[in-house]
């Protein structure tokens, strides 16, 4: 079995589970939740990478909380993501109400487009669910050399997860940034982080799976710190990653989703930049270039504690490559899934 990196204290056991025979399964559920073939596929098939490259937080425990969502009618199933123009000229990709992967998926093919043709884009992406892993959509732009910066918020008042720098209660969703760059020799440079110490997906992981977080992540409803998902979900909140930092990040992002891009719903609003590097310099010499800034990095002594010096990115796409299509997933999150289908499958026989 892998090594799992994970932000995980688990107590039970993982299970090996075939990539193919998860995708099967989850496209299953999502068609029977009535998403057309192509959407489940889509989102079955992002989720399921996200845990080949080691980013469980945004993969397979993500099934359970988007049925939830569809069975409530928060996340819709029957409509597709549309692009629009506004009369100001900006691009807008409106998500619906349905599920973000799809959404976001044809909001960065949107911008790559513009921004060939024009060197520079800037689309926003409205009324969406949950967006997946946004490395994901990075990575794979910054492969076909576009620059891409991206970041969301907005309805604070609604997902008030992350308290301010010097406060006790959450006050801002998790907002993340997520930049891709094409690269040296081992491909692009991807950064993909939320503004909290941790993002909210690891704790409905934790929960998930019956496990701990690790310290210094979260505080419970009286600003006490704690290790335990359920305090969270009972009143606590996420501390705000690297102090007054993450706490200007998270602020920039919310000011960007509600301030410029107007009220969001259901959970936030993105905007994202894409750019064609070459318009500025030739593919060759800007992955010699990368390649020798990252190079000497990857040549720098560990500190104590430390096995070498990582470049954000790569350790996702080994992650995913040493997986051999194999996705290690907590065994209680496994069984739920299972379970899932199972209720859903008999359902349909009624």
């Amino acid at each position: 079995m892998q090594n799992v990196t994970t932000k995980l204290e688990l107590t039970g056991n993982r299970v090996p589970v075939l990539a193919d025979d998860a995708l099967a399964i989850i496209v299953d559920i999502f068609k029977q939740m009535g998403c057309p073939d192509e959407e489940s596929q889509v989102i079955a098939e992002h989720l399921i990478d996200a845990n080949l490259c080691g980013v469980e937080s945004h993969g397979v425990m993500r099934v359970m909380q988007y049925v939830e969502k569809m069975q409530s009618g928060t996340m819709q199933v029957d409509l597709k993501p549309e692009v629009m123009t506004t009369e100001t000229g900006a691009t807008v990709v409106d998500g619906l109400m349905t599920n973000g992967i799809p959404v976001m998926s044809l909001a960065y093919e949107t911008s790559m487009n513009l921004a060939a043709e024009n060197g520079l884009a800037a689309v926003s992406i409205i009324n969406t669910g949950h967006t997946g892993r946004h490395g994901a959509f990075a990575d794979e732009a910054a492969s076909k050399g576009f620059l891409t910066i991206c970041t969301g918020g907005g309805n604070h008042k609604v997902h008030c997860q992350v308290t301010p720098h010097g406060g006790a209660r959450g006050m801002l969703p998790t907002n993340p940034w997520c930049i891709g760059i094409p690269g040296g020799d081992q491909g692009p440079v991807v950064m993909d982080f939320a503004t909290g110490q941790v993002a909210g997906g690891w704790i409905y992981a934790a929960r998930s799976a019956g496990a701990m977080l690790p310290e210094g992540c979260i505080i419970d409803r009286n600003g006490n710190p704690t290790q335990d998902p359920d305090n969270y979900f009972d009143g606590g909140a996420i501390l705000p990653m690297g102090g007054h930092k993450g706490y200007a990040l998270s602020l920039m992002a919310e000011l960007i989703g509600e301030a410029m891009l107007g009220p969001s719903s259901p959970e936030c609003n993105w905007f994202l930049l894409a750019i064609n590097t070459q318009k500025f310099r030739q593919p060759d010499a800007l992955q010699a270039a990368a390649e020798e800034v990252l190079s000497d990095l990857r040549n720098c002594p560990p500190a104590p504690g430390f096995d070498r010096v990582e470049i954000p990115g790569e350790r996702e796409r080994e992650h995913r490559r040493l997986s051999n299509g194999i996705i290690d997933i907590p065994e209680k999150t496994w069984c739920q899934v299972l379970e899932l289908s199972e209720k859903l499958a008999k359902d349909r026989k009624k």
